[in-house]
């Protein structure tokens, strides 16, 4: 396992990280004891950042994740959550207020059995006035670090320029962390163009979602994901080349995603054990190029075709 500084945090995290959104049944439904095991098996074998949300399954992957915190020693991790996105009965909802932000972090600390989080975000910061995510919600996630409740503060979402703006609307240091998803992986590696802005701001940079929600997987994307079918018959054909040659598309775009150095690390999500040993394997075994090249080939005419968050 290669661990990276995360910007100025001096955390240095795995290069591939485990996302617990799987342990809310985001992407299909999970047995709780194989996501407890999950978790276990990804801390056992070297993976030390753990990122979350009480939005993931309407507060389930934070309690799940609590569980199976219990039996971990807290410095054997470091755990990441997020404020401003929520839901409940099925239907989601959204507060960037000051107040609210400030209510979830005690929240999340009482559902995942912690005293403290490494990282608090505002999550999804497209669904927000940014004005307010400035002025309100990230000055409220500053005095819950104050507090000791929190050590870093950071910003995720799904465009890359309302990121950037934000960072560069914000003091130095305001926003210590970027969660970017969906754009360093085979399809679409816009991420790349805003690499060294965030590391100029003293910003580290954590990636999601190397196999692009479900959509570079042999097992196929969920019913819900937003990509256009024009897309999804490019990923079709890449999936098929890679089968042809008895290579799984899931490891090349595994393989993929965590070799930038620039990218402290890449959250992938399961809430199945066996899935994180192949994964880690995964990334420790060389890329093959050739291959590589034929894939980024049948995906050049969707190249960076993205689409709103959902």
């Amino acid at each position: 396992m290669i661990y990276r500084e995360l910007g100025k945090t001096g955390m240095k995290l795995s290069n591939l990280s485990f996302g617990a959104s799987s342990l809310g049944g985001v992407f299909h439904s999970i047995k709780e004891e194989d996501g407890i095991q999950a978790v276990h098996t990804a801390v056992e074998r070297g993976i030390n950042f753990i990122d979350v949300s009480p939005y993931y399954g309407f507060t389930k992957a934070e309690t799940v994740l609590g569980k199976a915190l219990k039996d971990i020693s807290r410095e054997k991790y470091y755990l990441s959550t997020k404020v401003g996105r929520f839901g409940a009965d099925g239907v989601k909802s959204w507060d960037y207020s000051g107040k609210r932000a400030q209510e979830s972090v005690h929240e999340s600390l009482e559902r995942l059995n912690i005293d403290y989080i490494d990282v608090i975000n505002v999550h999804d910061i497209e669904f927000s006035n940014l004005d307010q995510v400035i002025n309100e919600t990230l000055p409220a996630l500053h005095e819950i670090k104050a507090k000791g409740l929190a050590r870093h503060v950071g910003i995720t979402g799904l465009p890359l320029a309302k990121l950037k703006y934000v960072v560069e609307n914000t003091p130095k240091g305001t926003v210590e962390t970027i969660l970017s998803f969906c754009h360093y992986c085979l399809n679409d590696d816009a991420l790349v163009d805003y690499l060294s802005f965030f590391e100029e701001h003293g910003v580290g940079i954590i990636n999601a979602s190397p196999l692009s929600m479900g959509l570079l997987s042999e097992r196929g994307w969920p019913d819900w994901h937003p990509a256009s079918d024009e897309l999804k018959e490019q990923v079709v054909k890449a999936v098929n080349h890679c089968k042809s040659k008895n290579y799984r598309i899931e490891q090349l775009a595994m393989k993929f995603s965590v070799t930038n150095p620039q990218i402290t690390t890449t959250l992938v999500s399961s809430a199945n054990p066996h899935n994180f040993i192949e994964n880690i394997r995964w990334t420790e075994e060389p890329q093959n190029e050739a291959l590589l090249q034929d894939v980024l080939d049948i995906l050049k005419p969707v190249s960076r075709l993205t689409w709103e968050n959902t």
